[in-house]
């Protein structure tokens, strides 16, 4: 079977006391799993199998742990290969929750197949605002970022400053739909036009043609539904040929500090995106930081491997209050019960809907000659507060959620 080769065979165990009939199988084990080979690599990838390690490090530090595994794999942005991974997981491996999983058709494909199994799932890397809309489950946490809170962040801005006619150029899949259904309806409402949209395939390499289709609409903004490599590529291509010369802007609506780096400054630089966490805002987030660039060739995390960390780190804290990792819902229930609070992202909550409550912030990336240094990328322009970040509770259509 195709899926096997790319399950990445890691495991790594942890602090092993001696009460381990507490939790299934006398041990948590926890399966990162994400793009560990091609267009979400740079933004996931092995950098988030260290923040959950790092998580679990940092736990058992200061309270008493049962055993702890991590295991990772490579679902190559393809729900059948992630499917495929998540069921051997569940069923003969004995995972307790899935961490991360980028690209939104896979994580709702594994959505499924974990409220089927009754684990738990903790989102990261994926965007789709249905993971707690329509598709909301009792056992799943989408914890970092989505599509409404980049749409409402970015989207906004952008159409506040002028940037009142949009074409959008999106990635043909779950993600890159559901960003641009959520930032047309912003745009909209904010008393902006779209004026043609396009979908390019997923991952992308030659994106002329839809460059094309975008000169032609004459439109203020283009807008890039889609990210990592498809989303350099495209920026790279658009400067190829001449539409912010031509007097088009390009609205990155999911950027990460990777991308910026891809890109570079000179590139890069006016750039408006919004992110849930950055490095250089705290203390805290500089020391995570630190060790992250050490363990991880001289990079610096993105917002969904601190998103793993902050998960992991809450997880931990619901089963070993419950003294279970058993029933994936209770687990999920206690997490939603408790006030999240940890070194990278602070105070926050969990609604009923799954969604992880917390600031977003709207950044502009520097021009070459205001950084002070490499990493140095982005000026805070707006802390989007909590309570305005996310999409209203009762706007989303989750089931879960009481009228």
């Amino acid at each position: 079977m195709r899926w096997k080769a790319a399950a990445l065979s890691a495991l790594t165990a942890f602090a092993a006391p001696a009460a381990l009939a507490q939790m299934s199988d006398g041990v948590i084990k926890i399966g990162v799993m994400n793009d560990q080979s091609g267009t979400y690599a740079d933004l996931s990838g092995q950098g988030s199998v260290w923040a959950a390690r790092k998580a679990i490090d940092d736990y058992c530090k200061s309270n008493k742990c049962e055993k702890i595994e991590v295991v990772f794999a490579d679902h190559q942005n393809k729900p059948d290969i992630g499917s495929n991974i998540v069921r051997q997981w569940y069923d003969v491996d004995k995972v307790d929750v899935v961490v991360d999983v980028p690209t939104s058709s896979v994580a709702l494909a594994v959505n499924n197949i974990t409220k089927e199994k009754n684990k738990a799932f903790l989102v990261s890397g994926a965007a789709a605002s249905d993971l707690t809309g329509k598709a909301c489950s009792p056992n799943t946490v989408h914890w970092t970022y989505d599509t409404w809170a980049l749409a409402n962040g970015t989207g906004n801005a952008v159409v506040k400053t002028g940037g009142d006619t949009w074409f959008f150029l999106t990635a043909d899949y779950a993600f890159g739909h559901a960003l641009e259904r959520d930032t047309a309806a912003v745009v909209e409402k904010s008393g902006g036009k779209v004026v043609g949209r396009v979908r390019h395939p997923f991952p992308g390499q030659d994106f002329s043609s839809f460059l094309l289709q975008a000169q032609q609409s004459k439109a203020k903004i283009l807008g890039l539904a889609n990210a990592g490599s498809d989303t350099t590529n495209s920026i790279k291509q658009a400067a190829e040929f001449g539409i912010v010369q031509g007097g088009q802007k390009l609205a990155g609506l999911l950027v990460f500090i990777t991308d910026v780096h891809a890109l570079g400054l000179q590139t890069a630089q006016g750039l408006i995106l919004t992110e849930a966490w950055y490095w250089d805002q705290t203390d805290a987030n500089r020391a995570f930081s630190a060790e992250f660039e050490k363990a991880n060739k001289g990079n610096k995390p993105t917002m969904v491997q601190a998103g793993v960390y902050s998960a992991v780190t809450h997880y931990l804290k619901a089963v070993h209050e419950l003294k279970s990792d058993a029933d994936g819902a209770a687990v999920v229930a206690k997490m939603k019960a408790t006030p999240t609070e940890d070194a990278l992202f602070g105070k926050g909550e969990i609604r009923a809907d799954g969604r992880k409550i917390h600031p977003m912030y709207l950044f502009e990336v520097k021009s070459p000659k205001d950084s002070k240094g490499k990493w140095d990328y982005y000026t805070l322009r707006a802390t989007i507060p909590a309570a305005d970040a996310f999409r209203p509770i009762d706007q989303g259509e989750c089931p879960l959620v009481k009228k």
